[in-house]
Order: structure tokens, then C-alpha cells, then sequence
């Protein structure tokens, strides 16, 4: 099983795109747990992640973030903005995919 964290500012506009890559992840047959948090929430929730990626609202975070998930191994990565824009689940399911295979 693939488990994706979404981080953005508060955890509410990214649940949206949560949706959406569930329904994608549905679609193709992937096993996947994906959940979006506050970016506040990152300790508690980096740890067991797979692949971390940002809202595009916090990218400016991203070297803080990437640093922390690396006591981890947790590679982390900013969700373009226009796949955030679209909500387009199945290329932001893509980039985690690609990412977590990476890692391996």
C-alpha cells in the first residue's frame, strides 16, 4: 500500500484533491492511503508516509520540510500549481507514484 501526505496551510482546499486521487487511485486498481494535514502536523504524520508533497501555498517551505522528512526517509516534493488549480488527481497520483518509485 502507497500512503501519500498532502501538507498545505490549514489541510482544508487539499482534502479536495484528496478526492480526487482516491478516485484515481480506485481507477487504476493501486492500493493507496492518501490524506492531506496542516503542514503543522508533519512529525506526526511523516513518519509512516511513503511520500510527502506540498500545496503549492507552503512551496516556500520546502527545504524545512524536506529536512525534517529526511530523519524519515520520506522524499518530499511541491504539487505543481496548475495540477493543484485543475484538482487533476490522476497527475498528482502520478507524480507520488513516480516519486515512491524513486525511493525504492
Amino acid at each position: 500500500m502507497l500512503k501519500i501526505v498532502l501538507l498545505c496551510a490549514a489541510g482544508m482546499s487539499t482534502s479536495m484533491l484528496v478526492k480526487k486521487m482516491q478516485e484515481a487511485a480506485k481507477a487504476k486498481g493501486l492500493e493507496a492511503e492518501i490524506a492531506a494535514y496542516p503542514e503543522s502536523q508533519l512529525a506526526k504524520v511523516g513518519p509512516t508516509a511513503d511520500v510527502i508533497l506540498l500545496g503549492p501555498q507552503i512551496r516556500f517551505a520546502l527545504k524545512k520540510i524536506t529536512a525534517e522528512a529526511e530523519k524519515f526517509n520520506v522524499p518530499v516534493d511541491v504539487i505543481p500549481p496548475a495540477d493543484y488549480g485543475m484538482m487533476n488527481g490522476v497527475k498528482v497520483l502520478a507524480l507520488a507514484e513516480k516519486i515512491a518509485a524513486a525511493k525504492k
